[in-house]
């Protein structure tokens, strides 16, 4: 007999729509939302209220409001967690907002199974969703919806949470968000294995074509598109470099109408109301981590947080990564993937696959939410293969924080020490130099191709060997040639600091 304090999944849930189907609504992430906690109130199979026993429920933050700079464009609920648990007829005690970062949803796995261990709750939802492909579809055409809505009633907003993620001297830079600074870290892996930027990018198409697959037979993919290795890799107009290695079909897709619910409850509750044993999933570990900032990091191609994460949920739940049957792990780009696979020895033909969904660039990089989809995805696959463990791995910031899940229909014994840890942060950091320098050595780069032009944005270290960002002089000829053609490691520049106050530098020649 499990023991009625045990935390166990009773419920999950998706909803997507797509722009242009028979069957769009043009619907607001909170109406997705609810979508999403309608089926997994369903999924839980109960002959009970499951609605009305929730007594916590959490909404992930949009990306729409993931920023104090970003307002949602249509409006939104005066209390969200209340507007989408109205949708389901639920009256929480509890509401909560949460901070920004795709690993939210898992850490609040561990979270609220601590929490219903301890007796502190009955039943809890984690509940998140996107609307990015809507909002983006009615405002070309100029439409303003009204999604505003009150409700009234007091909740609790965690904050944005970036604080720790911010590098405004990198920002200043041209490396303006996650696809440059990934690129960055990506780069700098790219060194260490002493690869030139075409076979890098095929090393990305060879990781990702099979997420294609898993993607294209997802009802729930934004990209549901079958795509070659070489499909990805080889730079077409289509498929232009967005920064360096990057390509454009190999970074995360945010245009998406997606969401995902996930209920966990007391062994207890779900014996009062009806759930079924055989739609019970329990949890086995989670843990959670927070990396360096990039410009703090040793190595900047390294991840050691988010391997510290797998490493202790592994070792919590008494498994090996062998042992582990499905696996999701957070693929917003390659590196964060690549990472697990350099750590646990994992290829990209693993006949496990290294994915559930079909992963962040062909399923859809649902905002803060994406995990959610993963989870709801292990859930499914262990109860279908009674005996069997899921791991998902979610990802935050640009590989700043780090949560792991692990699931299985086996009981986990929560009667002793909790099987949730939050891991301590490292204290290797690298001291950041923000004051003017002469010269440097370049550690990595990226150049942030957009609209506007293109940014040669670098990281390296000064005479002194504190670490030091500048931007490379693309119009200087051999320090074009040099950035351009993907092997400035170990260069040294000469630095000036411009009228912005902007660190340039040229190769000496």
């Amino acid at each position: 007999m499990v023991a009625d304090n045990t935390p166990v999944i009773i419920g999950v849930g998706q909803y997507s729509e797509k722009v242009g189907t028979d069957s769009y609504e043009a619907l607001s992430y909170m109406d997705l939302g609810g979508r999403s906690l309608q089926a997994a109130i369903a999924n839980t199979g109960a002959s009970g209220d499951v609605a009305g026993a929730i007594d916590v429920l959490a909404v992930i933050r949009a990306f729409e409001m993931s920023r104090p700079d970003r307002k949602p464009p249509f409006g939104t609920a005066d209390n969200i967690p209340r507007a989408i648990a109205s949708r389901v007829g639920a009256d929480p005690k509890r509401g909560i907002l949460t901070t920004t970062g795709g690993q939210t949803n898992q850490q609040l796995v561990g979270e609220f199974a601590r929490d219903i261990a301890a007796g502190d709750a009955g039943v809890a939802v984690i509940v998140g969703a996107e609307a990015i492909s809507t909002v983006l579809a009615l405002s070309a055409k100029g439409e303003q919806p009204d999604w505003s809505e009150t409700h009234g009633g007091e909740f609790e907003d965690q904050g944005f949470g970036v604080d720790e993620m911010m590098e405004p001297a990198i920002f200043a830079h041209g490396a303006t968000g996650a696809i440059p600074l990934y690129a960055i870290a990506e780069n700098a892996r790219r060194a260490k294995q002493g690869k030139g930027l075409e076979e890098y990018r095929l090393d990305i198409g060879e990781l990702f074509e099979p997420f294609t697959r898993v993607a294209a037979a997802n009802p729930h993919a934004a990209a549901p598109v079958v795509r070659s290795a070489e499909e990805l890799a080889t730079i077409t107009e289509r498929n232009r470099i967005v920064a360096e290695p990057y390509t454009r079909m190999t970074v995360a897709r945010d245009q998406v109408n997606q969401a995902a619910a996930i209920i966990v409850a007391s062994a207890g509750k779900a014996r009062e109301l009806g759930v079924p044993e055989d739609k019970w999933v329990h949890i086995h570990a989670v843990t959670a981590a927070t990396e360096l900032k990039l410009s703090e990091r040793p190595d900047l191609s390294a991840n050691p947080a988010s391997i510290a994460s797998v490493e202790q949920a592994l070792g919590m739940a008494g498994k090996g990564m062998e042992d582990m049957a499905y696996l999701d792990f957070y693929s917003c780009f390659a590196i964060p993937v690549f990472n697990q696979m350099d750590r646990f020895g994992l290829s990209t033909d693993d006949p496990r696959g290294l994915t559930l969904t079909g992963g962040l660039p062909f399923f859809g990089g649902a905002g803060n939410n994406y995990s959610a989809h993963a989870i709801v995805e292990a859930v499914e696959r262990v109860r279908s293969d009674a005996g069997s463990y899921a791991l998902v791995g979610a990802n935050g910031g640009w590989m700043s924080k780090y949560a792991t899940g692990i699931y299985s229909t086996d009981p986990a014994d929560w009667s002793g020490e909790t099987r949730f840890a939050k891991l301590p942060r490292p204290s290797d950091r690298v001291s950041f130099s923000t004051e003017p320098f002469d010269s440097a050595s370049v550690e990595s780069y990226t150049i942030n191709r957009s609209k506007k032009g293109a940014d040669a944005v670098f990281l390296g270290r000064n005479v002194a060997g504190e670490r030091v960002c500048g931007k490379a002089d693309l119009d200087h000829p051999a320090t074009a040639k040099l950035f351009e053609g993907g092997q400035p490691f170990g260069a040294q520049l000469s630095v000036t600091q411009d009228e912005r106050g902007l660190n340039i530098g040229r190769v000496e020649v």
